[in-house]
């Protein structure tokens, strides 16, 4: 009788053919980020629909690997290997962003950024400077918070309002300069425009003189957005209707170029 190595009824393996324990791990991974890094068994359970002892034996695997701790409360919150796994991962996101931020330099002059969201702030993962003497810098890796940023826009207005509150709870909101949105009530309002318009501007709210206009990478692996950014006199008003189809179309472009180094 012929014998297979993968049966294909392996109880370790999940209909799509990856390794179910695996896949129940790395699950758990993003729903305790989702719930914002620390949680507890039972809300495992009831967001996952696992049983607690099969929770129970895999968080087990992740502490002893240091992908996860136990807090002395008894709860578990995700671990600092992450914070390695993450930084290369961020960094080869930029990588691969590069050429499409140099498209946008190329067709708009204005220096072009990556973001993501990364827990409560956001972070700089790429930039392509602008050709001008005078031109906008953000250094890469740099972390600031989401409210007076383009960036932090585009990425919270596809966030529920509910969570945009809560997490502008945990950071404050203070002001950059005397234009930043101050209030959750006005910046629920700004990202009522985003959505509205289908970009986000920050104008004067993070520096006097600068303004930025971003929109988010649809679809991408994890929550990212591009911008360009450069004076308040050349990135008037009328240069955002140039602009902007330009960065929506690189965005969507950068989006398919995203799934196909992550397929499904």
């Amino acid at each position: 009788m012929p014998t297979s190595s993968a049966s294909t009824t392996d109880p370790a393996r999940s209909a799509s053919g990856g390794v179910q324990s695996l896949e129940r791990a790395f699950d758990l991974l993003e729903r305790m980020a989702d719930a914002g890094g620390e949680v507890g068994l039972s809300e495992l359970s009831a967001s996952s629909g696992l049983p607690l002892p099969t929770i129970h034996r895999l968080m087990r695997t992740l502490v002893a690997c240091g992908y996860v701790r136990q807090q002395t409360n008894r709860r578990y919150a995700l671990g600092p290997r992450l914070i390695r796994l993450g930084e290369s991962a961020s960094r080869l996101l930029g990588t691969w962003a590069r050429p499409y931020l140099a498209r946008l330099v190329e067709e708009t002059g204005e220096t072009a950024n990556m973001a993501l969201l990364d827990g409560d702030e956001i972070v700089y993962v790429a930039q392509v400077p602008s050709k001008h003497s005078m031109r906008m810098f953000t250094e890469v890796g740099r972390r600031v918070l989401p409210h007076s940023t383009g960036v932090g826009k585009a990425l919270l207005a596809e966030v529920p309002d509910a969570e945009v509150r809560a997490l502008l709870a945990r950071t404050g909101m203070p002001a950059a300069t005397e234009k930043t949105i101050t209030t959750a009530d006005g910046f629920l309002t700004a990202l009522a425009d985003v959505r509205r318009l289908g970009y986000a501007v920050d104008d004067n709210e993070q520096e006097i003189g600068v303004r930025c206009l971003a929109v988010s990478v649809p679809d991408s692996p994890t929550a990212a957005a591009i911008s360009i950014s450069g004076p308040a006199g050349r990135v008037t008003e009328t240069a955002t209707q140039r602009i902007v189809p330009v960065l929506q179309q690189v965005a969507g472009e950068l989006s398919q170029a995203l799934a196909a180094q992550n397929p499904a």
